[in-house]
């Protein structure tokens, strides 16, 4: 019978699902209703179809219910939009015998943040018996009692609520008692059985009945209990209570042992008869009831713990008794008034601990939720938070606050907030709670590398072998993780020509700067190198920087001879007459280095010499003279080789071979200094040919004029180098030269006559090959810097202006006979 009964039930519940599952939406909020006793994961109510809400919302707002209980009775599925069972739910735990039962929760949606309020209310359903606190029911009844005398009976306890409660009692027929059935205010339905005809205990001492208490559900449930009476000797007065209702207001904060209520019952009988003691009735077995009555003084104290919160009230049945069993009975009601004994609780109902930095004002960090249990102005919360934090509290729906930002945020000035939260109730006293959420700022690459320095300088000798480090630049970046990650390259320019990246290279890592060839500091001099730094933010930002690299000069290059002009097969040689003083100047040796600074100091020493007694050499100036009188025994060939070194470390140097002849007549020189045989025979046209011969190189001289003139004018529109720079220009010196400083050069002028023996004819004529080393350029800043390409051909230039006035000047001093040599 039981089995069908549970099968009968099933099939109602389901059935019930079909007819209770009412939704009603109305301003964002929605209304379900539901049978209890549901199984786990039965369908509650397609929220994404009430609500209009797509299921990619769902997921993508990452869709959740906050539940003011405990106890998590229904869950989401996201994936369908369903709410569902998640655990039994047993109306009478939840609401007792509060009616309409329900309970309520949020569907909170982020990014946006949005919030629904669910209302889902718990229909009964008849899972519970009347039940009679205990098994039986002892009355003690005086035969004497008069007929009509009401005995109150023990209550059935029902906790479904409306037609599944209690409805109806019934007493098993018999022939002394009948049952009235009553309804009190809150109602609930009790029971007295009234003594219909009188008692005789000598004929029956003992009586045995049955109580069913029935209620409306389908299908219908009861409870019995049994009623024992026995039969007293008469005692014709029942104890009376001085009041029918006793009503008492309790503060739910007194402590235990407080006598709360005083109750008294008079007995008209004298004597033992007249002695009343008091109970409390209706009471069920193991009853948590927090009062407890003196049975002989009737005062009701305080022995367990109460709660507004949990009982706003009690309602118990007063009984007193005298010693035959004669009952009286009343009722005791004890308000209790809620006092501010909780404190507000604070709930993170959606919080994820960050927020980006270039969040706009008014930006939602977190929806708290605040709730206070106790009730009227002890029940409502004010929540706040530091003032001197960039965000503040805004009421949201019913009991929930959302944290906005109030101002902008600046992760490189403060990365974390520790945020206390405090709510405060309006009680007297006010109670408060308190709770830290810490929030981080996340990063944005809202901040540029910066170097250490506008502009870095270095130095490195020339020379240097290729991937030499020439130094380290650093930046930083404020900014945090990949917006923070710095790399480093070259900015695109040109030296040359030549791309900088062919000189340079930097580690995009380290910021390490490396030279990819050797560097010539007669080539450049300093190199200015243009630096990126870029973070790895998105998008990148980026700062420039410049590096400075010196090159420092090294003592590469030798000294160069300019004068005397060396040739490979002419001979030339100085005149030193016989008569010259002591310090006469023969020549002056000069060289030039096209290094820098100490390593360009040149030094000139006398090497070798066919008589070292006879000439020196100026150390400073290169100038040669004589040390002693020239005497008749000296030699007319002397070979003088001269030694020019610079100061360098270490040094390097070149030699001169300058070849002096001491005489005072051409013809001496002449016997000394031939290296051919005479031809006994003259040639007669010797005159015509050499005057073609003049004719020819003087119009190569002034066809090379005119050429160099013009390429030296083409050029100084183009660059305005070579005339712009004040450069010294290298001298050759002549046989007639004069210092015109008078720094110890040639004092005088000295004329030299050519005379030419019969067979000179067959002379050779000897040109001197132009020298091609070093070229003089100026930069942009004025400073002079010697340069390969066009030094070399402005000393070819010059050299070969020189050598073809010297020969023209040899030819026509031979044809005409003005000077010694030719």
């Amino acid at each position: 019978m039981e089995t069908l009964r549970s099968k009968g039930a099933s099939l109602d519940w389901r059935v019930s699902i079909l007819l209770f599952c009412v939704v009603a939406a109305v301003n964002g909020q929605i209304r379900y209703t539901i049978p209890e006793e549901m199984r786990k994961g039965l369908f509650v109510g397609d929220v994404a179809k009430d609500l209009g809400l797509d299921l990619k919302r769902l997921v993508s707002g990452r869709a959740r219910l906050v539940i003011d209980e405990d106890n998590q009775y229904v869950v989401l599925n996201q994936n369908k939009g369903h709410i569902v069972v998640n655990e039994r739910i047993d109306r009478e735990k939840l609401c007792a015998k509060k009616s309409p039962c329900s309970f309520s929760l949020e569907i909170v949606l982020e990014d946006p943040l949005e919030l629904f309020s669910i209302t889902i209310e718990i229909q009964d359903v008849n899972d519970h018996a009347p039940a009679f606190p205990k098994k039986e029911i002892n009355l003690e009844i005086s035969e004497s009692t008069p007929t009509g005398t009401v005995f109150l009976l023990d209550s059935a306890a029902d906790p479904d609520v409306g037609v599944n409660s209690l409805q109806s009692y019934s007493l098993k027929a018999n022939d002394h008692f009948v049952l009235k059935q009553h309804t009190r205010g809150d109602g609930s339905k009790y029971a007295e059985m009234m003594l219909q005809s009188s008692l005789d205990r000598e004929k029956q001492n003992e009586h045995t009945l049955i109580l069913t208490a029935v209620d409306g559900g389908e299908p219908q449930r009861s409870g019995t209990v049994r009623i024992h009476v026995s039969v007293l000797d008469a005692n014709d007065n029942a104890p009376v209570f001085t009041q029918s209702l006793y009503t008492v207001s309790v503060l739910e904060n007194v402590s235990r042992g407080t006598v709360v209520a005083r109750v008294s019952a008079v007995d008209l009988d004298q004597g033992y008869n007249g002695n009343v003691t008091y109970f409390f009735t209706h009471l069920e077995e193991h009853s948590s009831c927090p009062f407890e009555i003196n049975s002989y003084t009737g005062e009701v104290k305080l022995t367990g713990d109460i709660d507004y919160e949990v009982s706003p009230s009690y309602e118990i049945n007063l009984q007193a008794k005298d010693p035959w069993g004669v009952v009286g009975a009343s009722k005791l009601i004890i308000e209790l008034a809620d006092v501010n004994d909780n404190s507000p609780v604070i709930t993170m109902a959606s919080y994820s601990g960050k927020i980006s930095e270039d969040s706009a004002p008014g930006t939602v960090v977190a929806l708290i939720s605040v709730q206070d249990k106790d009730s009227g102005k002890n029940g409502q919360v004010h929540l706040n938070i530091d003032e001197n934090l960039p965000f503040k509290i805004k009421s949201s729906l019913r009991n929930y606050y959302t944290l906005v930002t109030e101002q902008n945020l600046d992760r490189e000035k403060r990365s974390k907030y520790n945020i206390t939260l405090t709510a405060t109730d309006e009680g007297l006293p006010a109670l408060s709670s308190s709770k830290t959420v810490f929030l981080d700022v996340t990063d944005i690459n809202d901040n540029a590398p910066a170097f250490s320095q506008s502009v870095y300088s270095t130095q490195v000798m020339e020379n240097n072998s290729p991937g030499v480090t020439l130094l380290q630049i650093y930046a930083t970046d404020p900014d945090q993780g990949q917006n923070a990650r710095i790399s480093y390259f070259l900015i695109d320019s040109e030296f040359n020509g030549a791309p900088v990246s062919s000189y340079f290279s930097i580690n995009t890592e380290s910021g390490v700067i490396q030279s990819l060839r050797s560097l010539d500091y007669e080539q450049v001099k300093e190199y200015k190198i243009r630096v990126k730094a870029q973070d790895g933010g998105s998008p990148p930002l980026t700062s420039n920087t410049t590096v400075n690299v010196h090159v420092k000069d090294q003592n590469d290059n030798p000294p160069q001879v300019l004068y005397p002009v060396q040739t490979g097969g002419s001979l030339v040689a100085e005149m030193v007459p016989r008569s010259a003083d002591v310090g006469y100047l023969v020549t002056k040796v000069v060289a030039v280095d096209v290094d820098s600074g100490q390593n360009a100091w040149l030094s000139y020493k006398l090497q070798k010499a066919t008589d070292r007694a006879l000439f020196e050499v100026g150390l400073q100036n290169g100038e040669i003279r004589t040390i002693r009188q020239v005497t008749d025994k000296d030699a007319v060939k002397q070979r003088l080789t001269v030694i020019v070194e610079d100061n360098g470390q270490p040094s390097r140097s070149a030699t001169v071979i300058v070849n002096v002849a001491v005489a005072d007549s051409f013809p001496e020189v002449l016997s000394e200094f031939t290296d051919f045989t005479q031809d006994k025979e003259y040639n007669d046209n010797l005159t015509f040919y050499l005057v073609l011969a003049l004719a020819v190189v003087s119009f190569l001289f002034i066809t090379c004029l005119v050429v160099i003139i013009s390429v030296k004018i083409y050029r100084w529109r183009q660059s305005r180098v070579l005339y712009h720079s004040n450069l010294p220009v290298i001298p050759y010196y002549p046989p007639r030269y004069s210092d015109t400083l008078g720094t110890g050069t040639l004092q005088h002028v000295y004329n030299y006559e050519v005379c030419r023996t019969t067979d000179s004819r067959k002379s050779d004529m000897k040109y001197m090959k132009p020298m091609s080393q070093s070229l003089v350029s100026v930069d942009g800043a004025g400073t002079e810097t010697l340069q390969n390409g066009e030094q070399s051909s402005a000393v070819s230039h010059m050299s070969t202006l020189v050598s073809l006035s010297v020969d023209v000047y040899h030819i026509s001093c031979c044809i005409f006979g003005r000077n010694m040599f030719c």
